[in-house]
């Protein structure tokens, strides 16, 4: 039992301590979280009740964190993020990650100047106890906002320029090698690419792979034209491809949406596919299986990118120091190649 002299409540650190557990452990027994053994979660429960401590909502806050909301910050216009199952799929697997903690998600759609300035404020005034960055393009302030801010930072998906301490990734090179060699093997040697941004870190790494898979088939990179990952733009890119390279037979995509509209445009320039030619995409988001022919495609776990990056910002706020790391990606066969 706690000492009657004792001037103040015990602390999460003394819990851990009697238990002979990390801080981190204790904290995940407190809020019932997973990887927990039984010996470990006796142990806590056991030294929470010898020291009457006691895990409510304002003890936690102050000796673990002060305000229980961290913050996904994405850049963007609201209808942009929203009409893109991408970030809709990083928001559910965030959720279900904070859903097992105290923690509460704010979404912030951070606009161009106003909306920088005001969440600049709300982070200074440590309005949230950490961030996860999503989908950074090119030298976004937001990424020097959040780095004035102090507050622990996770990066879903990295940014262009340097490479942050804490953050997850898909194997997006691995991926899109594995999208063009599958059309190489299929037969395929006029393969075009329909790129990403290059001022995105994805964009960037879905070529690459694109261009290494080329290359050790001692092809070289056919063709490429760029798209912004939407939908039009790969229309856009599939006509310019056609125009200028007709012979083409096959095309990798450097995502679902523009797949969906180059497929639309070959259906409309009469080529069949995969017949005429063959196209891959890269997600494997709802849209690849509402295409017409259904979108071979690469899948990345999407919703365990959002979880992921969650969980780890989780630890550093329990005072742990997370490894970063990288997800794997695999094939998806279906008709179009």
């Amino acid at each position: 039992m706690p000492s009657p002299a004792s001037s103040r409540p015990p602390t999460l650190d003394e819990v851990a301590a009697r238990a002979q557990v990390s801080r981190t452990v204790v904290s995940r027994v407190i809020n019932n979280g997973p990887h927990v053994s039984r010996a470990k979660r006796d142990a806590v429960e056991k030294a929470i009740r010898e020291l009457g401590y006691t895990p409510n909502r304002a003890a936690r806050a102050l000796v673990t964190r002060q305000t229980g909301v961290v913050v996904l910050a994405v850049s963007g216009e609201g209808p942009e993020v929203f009409g893109d199952p991408f970030f809709a799929q990083i928001i559910v697997g965030a959720s279900a990650t904070l859903e097992r903690t105290d923690l509460h998600l704010m979404l912030s759609l951070v606009t161009p100047a106003h909306g920088r300035e005001r969440l600049r404020t709300f982070l200074q005034t440590r309005g949230a106890d950490g961030v996860m960055l999503v989908a950074m393009r090119g030298d976004d302030p937001l990424i020097d906002i959040v780095a004035q801010s102090g507050l622990p930072t996770v990066f879903v998906g990295l940014p262009v320029h340097g490479t942050p301490p804490f953050y997850v990734e898909v194997d997006n090179a691995g991926g899109s090698r594995m999208a063009t060699e599958h059309l190489l093997r299929g037969g395929r040697r006029r393969i075009a690419m329909i790129t990403g941004p290059e001022d995105t870190a994805v964009g960037r790494e879905r070529r690459r792979g694109y261009t290494e898979a080329m290359l050790l088939a001692g092809l070289g990179p056919y063709a490429t034209e760029p798209g912004d990952f939407l939908e039009e733009s790969g229309a856009t890119a599939m006509r310019a491809l056609l125009s200028a390279h007709p012979d083409l037979d096959g095309v990798v995509a450097a995502n679902d949406n523009m797949a969906a509209g180059a497929l639309r445009v070959l259906r409309e320039a009469g080529r069949t596919v995969p017949g005429d030619v063959a196209v891959v995409g890269f997600d494997d988001l709802p849209v690849a299986v509402h295409t017409d022919p259904k979108l071979t495609t690469v899948h990345q776990p999407v919703q365990a990118l959002g979880r992921d990056a969650a969980r780890m910002l989780v630890d550093l706020l329990d005072g742990e120091q997370p490894e970063p790391f990288i997800l794997p990606t695999r094939m998806v066969v279906r008709e179009s190649a």
